[in-house]
């Protein structure tokens, strides 16, 4: 059986990543951000994870995702729960990784057609 990647152009793909920026396609984001398939949210405006509220969550909830990838920095850092419990009250699931872990994961996600949000924090 024969495997082949069909690369979907019209998608956002994150081409690169490092702990202060991050290139989807030819344009290089370096203020946290929410990434869709459709949508780039730059300047979201937590630059640490200790800053992070649920109200910062609102605006990648309001993107309608099944999952939020939240991408701490270079290392993986846990919110306070609190400030995960609105999505996790609604069904969506929240993953928390580093940064470029959760850029590797929302490629793979994204292309799958999955409903995913990447939620970088970067700078912090």
């Amino acid at each position: 059986m024969k495997f082949t990647l069909q690369n979907d152009s019209t998608i956002n793909l994150v081409r690169a990543c490092s702990d202060s920026e991050v290139r989807v396609g030819d344009r290089a984001l370096r203020a946290s951000c929410i990434l869709t398939a459709r949508r780039i949210e730059d300047d979201w405006p937590p630059r640490e994870v200790a800053s992070l509220t649920a109200e910062h969550l609102d605006a990648v909830l309001a993107l309608d995702p099944e999952v939020i990838l939240l991408g701490t920095g270079a290392r993986q850092r846990f919110p306070d729960a609190r400030v995960l419990r609105p999505a996790l009250e609604r069904g969506v699931a929240v993953e928390v990784m580093d940064t470029r872990a959760a850029c590797r994961t929302y490629n793979l996600l994204a292309q799958e057609g999955r409903r995913v949000a990447a939620a970088l924090i970067l700078g912090g």
